[in-house]
Parts: C-alpha cells; structure tokens; sequence
C-alpha cells in the first residue's frame, strides 16, 4: 500500500494552530501570572482601578488583585514589581516615581484621564456670595495664594482648635499632594499663620469639605478633579506664580529648598507600570493605551458613589453596565461579549 502525500494546507493550517495557541499561552494571563494592581485609596483611583480589574478579569481571563496602601509606598511596590498597574499616576509629582522612571524600573501606557486640575482652593460663595442661600461675600477680593498672609484671611480661616492662625485643609498624610502642599506653606511663609490641617483619609478629606461647604463656612484647601464634590460644589481655583521646571524640582523633592513656590504642572494621568511586566504582557499594555476615561463620566461615577452610598467596585459594575460605548472600544469583540455577559 502506497502512504498518500501530506496534504501541505492541512500542515500549513496546522502550524498557524499551534503557533496562534503558543502565543495565546505565552500571554501574560494565559500563563497563569496574576495582574496585581495598586489599591489606589482616593476616589477617582480606586474606581479606575476596579474597571480595569473587571476588564482584565472578566474579559480576558486574568488573575487579578490589589494591594492596599499610600501612593508613596505603592509606587515604591510598582517600581520592585509586587505591584504591576499603578492606574493613575500622576506624572512628575513623586519623587519617588521620578527616581524610578530614571533607573528604568517602571514606565506608562496611555493616559487614564486628561482635562483634571488641582490646586488651593476656596467655595465661590466667600468671592461671590450666593443669594439663594442667603450667603453675602466675605472675601470679595481674594484671588491668589500671595494675599492668604494678610491678617483678614488668616481671621476668616481661622482653625477651631488654635484660632489664632488660620487652618489650610491638607491632602490625607502620606499622599504625594500632601508633601507638595506642606513645602507650598513653607515656601509661600505660610507656616507660621496657618495650621496645616491633614486629615486621616480621602473620605476625611470629603467630609470635612463637604460639612464646611453646605453650612456656608470658610474653607481652604488643596483639591483636585476628578473628583465626586467637584461636580456638586463650586469652587474657585486661587492664582499661584506660574510653574517652572526649578521651582517644581525644589518643592517635590523633600530636601529642597523652600525659597519659592509656584502652581502645579499642567497634569499629565497616567497608568504607572513596572517595566518588567509592560515587556511581559504587551496585550495588556495596549488595553491600556486606548483606557482613557473622559473626565466627565468619572466624575459621575465618583458622584453615583457618593449619592448612592457605594464603592468603587459598585462605581465600576455601573459604569461597564451603562457606558458600553465608551469602555467598548478598549477591548477586543470577545472580550466585551465576555465582560457584558459578566454583569448579567
């Protein structure tokens, strides 16, 4: 009996098979490997962190976790790879990230939002009153940092428990802001007549505003967007010296010098990788590059938490349900058949 010919389509299509299944199992959730995420405690973080849980879980079959902790700590956990998806890194902000983007160990993908601001802020009400509440102006003429040293403002903000300095409502204790804003005191001789106030939590953060805010009370404060109460507050961003690369290299660095301080750089959000891990699993890496959430659904996502009493998980399962248009593009066809099955 005469052996038949190998059929040559059936060992080409067959060579295709196994070299499309060697690259599905080489991919780094097809090898088993877990997609640990930084557990990001503000807002806007935690709520961009478990969408882009869901995706990778629910639609792409990844092991994923998080690991919880200060932005310091886990950008340090991101640069030795025990943290792989830092996702929103604010770019230029940390010294302890900036040192690690110069020794290659950590890297970015696409932008997680753009559009946000941040700064020291004030509700328009003391500039402008607001009639409807029954609320007159009481600072009719503040405008910048410059004019907080003078003796009318330091008053007006006076802080409840040592009211003769006024008190500066600081970002939560080991947050990149909250380093940035105390060399901002230092460098704008404001240390002395102001209490740098520093609550325990972002939630803290919120409350504190929030109660100042609907009682119609001085307030001053860091804040930033996105964010839940910059959709339901109205507050006025207070004019700084404009930023230069110098001033901003003195202030973020915890041993500068403090003899100037100017505004923030213009934001640049990002998804903070660890270098390592964006080598082993570009499918994921281009995930990312399309994952930019336009800031006004942020925004309603961190007010439907707020109003509605629920995490950031809740935040994400609403937003996948709702914003298919959106989130729909990032992601492969089967992946989203895949992640909208999930949420029935």
């Amino acid at each position: 009996m005469i052996a038949s010919k190998p059929n040559l389509a059936v060992m080409v299509g067959a060579l295709v098979l196994g070299a499309s299944a060697g690259m599905a199992n080489a991919s780094y959730c097809g090898d088993g490997k877990t997609v640990t995420f930084a557990g990001i405690n503000w807002q806007s973080g935690a709520f961009v962190t478990e969408v882009m849980k869901t995706i990778l879980s629910d639609g792409y079959d990844c092991k994923v976790d998080a690991i919880p902790g200060n932005s310091v700590t886990l950008e340090q956990a991101t640069a030795n790879n025990d943290v792989q998806i830092f996702a929103e890194e604010w770019v230029g902000r940390s010294e302890v990230w900036n040192k690690a983007t110069e020794e290659g160990k950590v890297t970015t993908a696409g932008k997680t939002f753009v559009g946000s601001k941040e700064g020291w802020f004030v509700p328009r009400y003391l500039i402008e009153g607001d009639a409807a509440r029954g609320i007159k102006p009481v600072a009719p003429d503040l405008k910048s940092v410059s004019q907080l040293s003078e003796p009318q403002y330091v008053k007006l903000f006076a802080d409840p428990e040592e009211p003769s300095k006024g008190r500066f409502l600081n970002c939560p204790s080991g947050w990149t802001c909250e380093g940035i804003s105390t060399a901002k005191l230092e460098a704008y001789k404001l240390d002395g007549s102001y209490v740098n106030f520093r609550p325990g939590t972002g939630t803290a953060l919120d409350a504190a505003l929030s109660s100042a805010y609907l009682q119609g009370l001085p307030v001053l404060l860091y804040y930033w967007s996105p964010n839940a109460l910059m959709a339901k507050f109205d507050l006025v961003l207070l004019d700084e010296p404009a930023y230069s690369d110098a001033c901003w290299a003195e202030l973020s660095n915890p041993e500068g010098k403090r003899d100037e301080g100017c505004a923030f750089p213009p934001a640049e959000i990002v998804y903070g990788l660890n270098s390592e891990f964006a080598k082993e699993a570009p499918e994921i890496v281009d995930i990312l590059n399309k994952a930019t959430f336009p800031l006004d659904d942020i925004n309603s996502s961190l007010a439907y938490m707020m109003d509605q009493n629920v995490d950031a998980t809740a935040a994400a399962a609403e937003f996948l349900k709702t914003k298919g248009d959106v989130w729909g593009g990032w992601v492969s066809p089967e992946a989203r058949q895949k992640i909208e099955a999930s949420l029935k």
